[in-house]
Parts: C-alpha cells; sequence; structure tokens
C-alpha cells in the first residue's frame, strides 16, 4: 500500500536535510511525496539554488510567505498548509528542524489530526528566549514519531515526557554532507573565485535573531569577527537580513570579505577547506564536525553540545577546547534510509 508524506520545508538548512531523506524514500518505495515549500526563504540564492544542486524535485506548492514578523508568518503558513493538506489528504506530515515553517506544519496537520513525524527531534538549548526553541517544543509535542539525531535529543524528550515513537536515527545532514563534499570535489570553483588557499581561512555567518536583534549584541559580535579578522582572513557569506541591518545600523566587520549567499555545494567546499567556524548556525556547527574542522558558536549555548564534549566545538565565551574525540552518535551516513524505513511501518 502506498504512504503519502507531504513534506513541508521553508528554510535553507531544511531543504539541504529534505534531499537525502527524499531520495530515500524513492528507493524505499511505496511511498509518493508532496513538496511544500511554505516561501520562508524566497531569495533565489536561499531557496531555488538547493533544489537545483541537491536534486530535489521542485515543490507541488510554493505558499510564498515571507517578509512578516513571527506571529504574522506562523498564521498565514498554518492558513495554507491547512488548505493544502485537507486537498492532498497526507498519511504522513514530515517536518525538519525548528523554523517558523516547521511549527506552522505541526500544528496545521495535529489539527487536522495528521500524524506527524520530526526529523532532528529532541534538540534544546533551554534557552525559551529563542524563537526557534519554542519551535523545537511545541513540534516535538505534536508529533507521533520523533527521529533524534542523537542520544542526548532522547533524553531531552524523555524528561519532557515523550518517550512513544521516539527513535535515535543518526543525524540527515551527515548523510548529505558526505555526499555533497564528493560531489563539489572538482565541481566548486568558489576557492579559484575568491583566491582562497586551503586551510589558510576561517568561514563566520551570522543570522540568529538573538544576535541581529540586540543592536548592543550584534556590536559585540561584529567587533568579535573584527578582532579573529587581525590573526586568519575571515569570508562571511552574508543571510539577506544580516545584509540589511550592517547597513542601517552601519556595523561591518573590519577585515572580513562579505560575500553573498552560497549554494549548497560552494558552502560544503568552502567549509571542507576552513581552518575555523565562526556561527550561530546550528547546522554549521555540525558541519564543521563532519567536515572536522574546529569551530566557534557565537552564541551563550548550543543545542548540539556532542560538539562541545567532543572538543570540534566551543561557545564564545569558554576558553580553550575539550580533548577531540569522535562522535559516534551522529551516525555512518545512513539515517535517511532508518527514517524511510520507520515511516513505513506506520505510527
Amino acid at each position: 500500500m502506498s504512504r503519502t508524506v507531504l513534506t513541508v520545508v521553508g528554510a535553507r538548512p531544511q531543504f539541504i536535510k529534505a534531499s537525502p531523506v527524499s531520495h530515500a524514500l524513492l528507493a524505499h518505495g511505496g511511498f509518493s511525496e508532496i513538496l511544500v515549500h511554505t516561501g520562508q526563504h524566497f531569495d533565489a540564492a536561499m531557496s531555488d539554488v538547493f533544489f537545483d544542486e541537491l536534486d530535489i524535485p521542485p515543490p507541488k506548492h510554493n505558499l510564498e510567505v515571507n517578509s512578516l514578523g513571527h506571529g504574522a508568518m506562523t498564521g498565514r503558513m498554518l492558513e495554507k498548509l491547512e488548505e493544502v493538506m485537507i486537498a492532498e489528504k497526507p498519511d504522513w506530515v514530515l517536518i525538519y528542524g525548528d523554523t517558523n515553517s516547521t511549527v506552522a506544519g505541526a500544528l496545521a496537520a495535529a489539527k487536522l489530526h495528521i500524524p506527524v513525524a520530526h526529523v532532528e527531534a529532541g534538540l534544546r538549548s533551554f534557552n525559551r528566549r529563542m524563537p526557534e526553541e519554542i519551535n523545537r517544543v511545541v513540534a516535538d509535542h505534536l508529533s507521533a514519531l520523533l527521529f533524534c539525531p542523537t542520544r542526548t535529543a532522547v533524553d531531552n524528550l524523555r524528561t519532557e515526557g515523550i518517550t512513544k515513537g521516539v527513535h535515535a536515527v543518526g543525524d540527515v545532514m551527515y548523510d548529505v554532507t558526505l555526499a555533497a563534499v564528493e560531489r563539489a570535489r572538482g565541481r566548486s570553483r568558489i576557492l579559484e573565485t575568491h583566491g582562497l588557499a586551503p586551510k589558510t581561512y576561517a568561514v563566520a555567518t551570522i543570522h540568529r535573531a538573538e544576535n541581529t536583534d540586540d543592536p548592543a549584541r550584534f556590536a559585540r559580535v561584529m567587533d568579535w569577527l573584527s578582532q579573529r579578522a587581525r590573526e586568519t582572513p575571515i569570508v562571511m557569506p552574508v543571510h539577506p537580513r544580516t545584509r540589511k541591518l550592517m547597513e542601517k545600523s552601519g556595523l561591518t566587520p573590519e577585515g572580513v570579505r562579505l560575500i553573498d549567499p552560497l549554494g549548497y555545494l560552494d558552502m560544503a567546499w568552502l567549509t571542507h577547506n576552513c581552518a575555523a567556524v565562526f556561527t550561530d548556525s546550528g547546522g554549521l556547527q555540525k558541519e564543521a564536525y563532519f567536515h572536522r574542522v574546529p569551530c566557534v558558536t557565537l552564541r551563550d549555548e548550543t543545542e548540539w553540545v556532542e560538539t562541545l564534549e567532543a572538543g570540534w566545538n566551543r561557545l564564545w565565551t569558554s576558553e580553550g577546547y575539550q580533548p577531540r574525540a569522535e562522535i559516534a552518535d551522529y551516525g555512518s551516513g545512513h539515517s535517511s534510509r532508518k527514517i524511510a524505513d520507520l515511516l513505513a511501518k506506520g505510527p
């Protein structure tokens, strides 16, 4: 019996995570997938390029919801997703990560009594001031299947009383990173374009609300990057919202090379060859480990505590790294196949 999976994506990290799972569903057989793009990232450099590079079929529905505040954006997505779900009648709604698209997909499905499966469930920063933390908690408590990337995530859910439908499957980002490096090798020209030699530069990204919504904190981050750039050249692909903030505030990190957002293959190759990563991105923290590159997280906490404990990551408020070790929890590159198998078994 064929099962219909309605996949909700809207932001760059979700396009990337959806790629290996979509391929696994197709390879598994017995699934038809309907891809819905909420429109949260609407810029071609933040959206369309990922469908092309990662060989994801174009979305059947594009809701074109963007450029709104958290409440308005989530509400508009909820309204439009409900219409799509009523029309498509899926057996599963599959959501990823911790964005407004994630929580809107979970709420719309739950109200229609459609089972929800959450990829990257159980992550917690324990900072409720982060909108992403609220989205994670709500999505997890509405999900029937919770695909956890680590044992810590499983433990977090148990603490909140969630034990049914919880599975430690490893990290789908590891699946896609391994594939992306091989595709980018010999294909990406990003180093040549910017005159970069391997292991001579650092990569930086800033986009989280906790860093961009507080002017004093944003100034601190810009100053921190300026200081690091005196030691190591830094290349910074700039999120459109962050670039607007730089222009409005007049604050830019001195000595940092600011470039436009990159496609996934170029970003993977840039990261694979860098000497260090400075970021507030949850995804890039992990990708730094996958590439075995040390990372400094420009936040006061992280949901990826394993990267701290294994010595590949540290918070900008701390000094030095723990001794380095491998992280077995992230799996061996076959997490997407496990997810397809579990979806086939039903809730």
